[in-house]
């Protein structure tokens, strides 16, 4: 314990300075707080941000492939009967024109991101023309997780939001995977903003 007087340090039980003789008060005690884990976020950050799920992508580029392949084979076989070339060339063109379908259908579902913050949701569309909707956490009135028998065998479902702020009053956050860990993390949300 240092004199704050004089600066000479001292015993921690001593009650005067041994030098100067100043009455010695104790000192504070510095703490650290601990953040709480279910604390809410403080100044915009992110809780989570999601995407999408892209499982029936990959199907898709599975099924593509798997049709490319036969169509090029059929196609070879009708252009080999006939005695014409370009079998290859032709091979190739298919599989990219099957290929097409499930890499837009990617695409689509990559340009899509909900993000949950302290205090909104925040759902971005669109890669050159890009809209945010914004939907404030103290006017959701409720959320439901909903998933057909598919999506719920492949463990994804939607996120339906009612909100108070959107003309059509509901919200859906289409094919998340988890949904459920997602609709929980939105509530205890809203709970530490109604607090």
């Amino acid at each position: 314990m240092y004199c704050i007087k004089c600066g000479v340090e001292n015993s921690g039980e001593a009650k005067f300075c041994r030098k100067c003789g100043q009455e010695l008060d104790a000192e504070e005690e510095t703490r650290v707080a601990k953040r709480r884990s279910d604390a809410p976020m403080i100044g915009g950050e992110r809780i989570f941000s999601i995407t999408p799920t892209v499982k029936f992508v990959y199907a898709g580029y599975a099924v593509s492939i798997v049709a490319a392949f036969i169509a090029a084979l059929i196609v070879g076989a009708v252009l080999q009967l006939l005695a014409a070339g370009g079998t290859v060339l032709l091979g190739l063109v298919l599989c990219v024109l099957f290929l097409l379908v499930p890499a837009l259908y990617h695409a689509r579902q990559k340009l899509v991101r909900y993000t949950l913050t302290d205090t909104t949701i925040e759902i971005d569309r669109g890669l050159i023309a890009r809209s945010t909707q914004n939907i404030p956490l103290r006017r959701i009135q409720d959320v439901t997780v909903s998933a057909s028998l598919l999506q719920r065998l492949l463990g994804f479902g939607d996120i339906v939001i009612d909100n108070a702020s959107e003309s059509p009053g509901k919200v859906v956050l289409d094919n998340i995977d988890s949904p459920r860990k997602y609709a929980d993390l939105l509530l205890k949300q809203m709970r530490h903003i109604d607090r």
